[in-house]
């Protein structure tokens, strides 16, 4: 095994050859290829950049990574010169934080099994890991905390007063009976103050009754400063403010109301709610009590940004192909605005800045960059490329746009469409790839996915189709109740319209997607025929109703996921003739099924399900089972078996040109 220091002298003499390389593989291998496709590995593996975060000073970046193969936490200093190298073999880490300038926080996951007595087999529980950059020993928020079980529920914030580091997290809490010893009465968490240095937890704030939906804003010296609670049972809310005044109430039945953080002017807290037809508002609420005002309009926000040290609002992200900043102050708003315009073409992602906002974590991605991360200082005017999230040349990267089309009944559909590097667009045999949620949308960025099947000679479409997000609330509602009809045939649709530009040959086609995208896959060459060669459906949904007793039964019953469930999907009786599983005698097209046995989202047994009906009905299916694997493809190892079991089917079927 290896010890710290010869890590460090690993990372150091790698430092050498830039950090550019170490966390993102070997660059000159990439230079070497010829004109074989890169390996599938450099897609599947999970990236070697894959999350950083930049200090409160902006003198140190902790990253995510691989070196030498190998995953790791790396702490470099301003001369990108390592004070810690850490693996982290497998774990699902999820993000990284910062506490002070001597600890770094790791939030990760696990798939953990339940045991008798619960509602679900399976669920994720999360734990941040507290890394003293001192050599202090590393430790798990509660772990010490008997009467805490469940790992995190929520984490909130973290905060720095008096020279110290303070996180604050919420857990599911043990009562203590003398007789019996601590015991399970409510799953409701009650949120903490944790002293990052000597561990100490102090309860801030009670649960609420089961019943209830409790959240909380905190305010710059570490109080509740507003907490909102909705009731799942008749969907009506409250926010009180720290003296348990009521400040703000109403009526949500979707439960799509919460608190966003405190407001621009002190004293102020931001409500979110999103209405019945679909439109989201933000409200800027006195603390004291008194009107309600709406900011920002209907603006289609994706991120909301908040001072470090005040808690304040100082800006937010718009949603749009490629995102857009504005910040409040004045000094910021230019730096963001010079940022994007440095970079143009690209998707210009803002990570992260210091307290100063003069160093600044960038990520790019779009035509010719497969996800580069830049520091930037604006101080020193001057701009680092420190990563890389997959090892490609820019020519190895298939160039991606967004293009519109019109579905059969004249709605107009964005999506993206992905063409193979140095190849002709004429005639290509095509991916259809769209996306999960189905409340999410495909951007114009490096997708693994679609550059792993650019890479091989494939047109990859990925339909926004109607139900996704980003395109307004009249879209998005647009597609409730409406899976296996238009959602369904807005993707075929686009299959029509390349064909029409002569970029695809039409009878050469399949379809592929993960989660909702699964089910479409199943979806087009069941409840649809003669279109695809093949399907693959990765943790696909076969069986809507069993899906949506299942979620329901996994919610205690609960009346606000019911009534979401019913607006969204329709009547119970409604949801067999859209179901593949009970279609699979119609399927007209070779089907592969891919699942994750740990998934907690969509049940392995949906894949079970649906390879029996097919095989019960004579038709062509294999079905490969991920070990280990959750719903989000998290571990490299069987991210990249689902990705070789994928393509390898997919040529056999629908089999590509020749490289040119």
């Amino acid at each position: 095994m290896q010890t710290m220091r010869s890590l460090l002298r690993l990372a150091c003499l790698s430092m050498v050859m830039g950090l550019a390389i170490i966390l993102g593989g070997a660059l000159p291998a990439a230079a070497a290829r010829a004109a074989e496709p890169p390996p599938l590995a450099i897609y599947g593996s999970l990236p070697g950049f894959e999350t950083a975060s930049i200090s409160p000073s902006g003198d140190r970046i902790a990253v995510v990574g691989a070196i030498e193969g190998a995953r790791r936490l790396v702490v470099l200093d301003q001369a990108e010169k390592p004070l810690m190298v850490l693996p982290v073999g497998d774990a699902k880490v999820r993000g990284v934080f910062w506490a002070g300038e001597d600890r770094v926080l790791v939030y990760k996951s696990d798939t953990t099994r339940l045991g008798a007595g619960y509602i679900a087999e399976k669920t994720e529980l999360y734990t941040m890991v507290v890394v003293p950059l001192n050599g202090e020993k590393m430790w798990a928020i509660f772990e010490h905390e008997k009467r805490i079980t469940g790992g995190v529920s929520q984490f909130l914030d973290i905060q720095e007063r008096g020279g110290r580091s303070f996180g604050y997290f919420s857990g599911i809490t043990l009562d203590a009976d003398f007789r019996t010893g601590p015991h399970l009465t409510s799953t409701s968490p009650v949120l903490y103050e944790v002293d990052l240095q000597d561990q100490t937890t102090r309860e801030i704030a009670p649960r609420s009754a089961d019943s209830i939906y409790r959240d909380w804003v905190l305010g710059p010296d570490g109080k509740v400063s507003a907490t909102l609670d909705f009731d799942s049972r008749s969907g009506s809310w409250n926010v009180k403010n720290a003296a348990g005044q009521r400040i703000a109430e109403g009526s949500n039945p979707l439960g799509k109301v919460g608190l966003v953080g405190l407001g621009t002017a002190a004293g102020t807290v931001i409500l979110s709610e999103t209405d019945a037809e679909g439109g989201r508002h933000w409200f800027e609420l006195p603390l004291a009590g008194g009107e309600r005002k709406e900011i920002l309009g209907n603006a289609p926000l994706s991120d909301a940004f908040f001072d470090r040290v005040t808690n304040q609002l100082i800006g937010y992200e718009i949603e749009g192909d490629a995102p857009a900043y504005s910040f409040s102050d004045p000094f910021r708003q230019k730096v963001a605005a010079a940022i994007v315009k440095a970079f143009p073409g690209l998707r210009t992602n803002i990570e992260g800045w210091n307290d100063r906002f003069d160093h600044l974590l960038v990520m790019t991605e779009g035509p010719g960059d497969p996800q580069t991360w830049w520091m930037i200082d604006i101080k020193g005017r001057n701009t680092r490329e420190i990563g890389h999230s997959y090892v490609l040349k820019g020519s190895e990267v298939g160039p991606m746009r967004m293009v519109t089309y019109k579905a059969g009944d004249g709605t107009e559909i964005a999506g993206v469409l992905t063409l193979p590097p140095g190849r002709d667009p004429k005639k290509l045999p095509l991916v259809i790839f769209p996306h999960g949620g189905p409340g999410a949308r495909d951007y114009p960025g490096f997708d693994w996915w679609a550059q792993a099947l650019a890479s091989r000679g494939y047109a990859v479409l990925q339909p926004n189709f109607r139900g996704s997000t980003g395109y307004g609330a009249a879209f998005r509602r647009a597609g409730y109740g409406q899976w296996g009809r238009s959602m369904q045939s807005d993707v075929s649709d686009g299959l029509v319209w390349l064909a029409a530009q002569g970029i695809v040959d039409p009878k050469r086609a399949c379809i592929m997607g993960a989660s909702y995208g699964g089910y479409a896959a199943l979806a087009g060459v069941t409840l649809q025929q003669g279109l695809y060669r093949c399907a693959v459906a990765v943790a696909g949904v076969s069986d809507v109703a069993k899906m949506a007793s299942t979620d329901l039964q996994e919610s205690g019953y609960d009346d606000t996921l019911k009534r979401a469930l019913k607006e969204e999907l329709g009547e119970r009786k409604d949801l067999r003739p859209i179901s593949p599983v009970n279609f699979a005698a119609k399927a007209d097209a070779p089907v592969l099924l891919i699942h994750g046995k740990d998934d907690t989202v969509v049940p392995y047994g949906q894949s079970v399900a649906m390879a029996a009906a097919l095989r019960a009905a004579s038709k062509p299916v294999e079905f490969v089972t991920l070990p280990g694997e959750d719903h989000w493809l998290s571990r490299g190892e069987t991210r990249l078996a689902m990705l070789e079991a994928a393509v390898r089917f997919i040529v056999a079927n629908n089999p590509p040109d020749p490289a040119p």
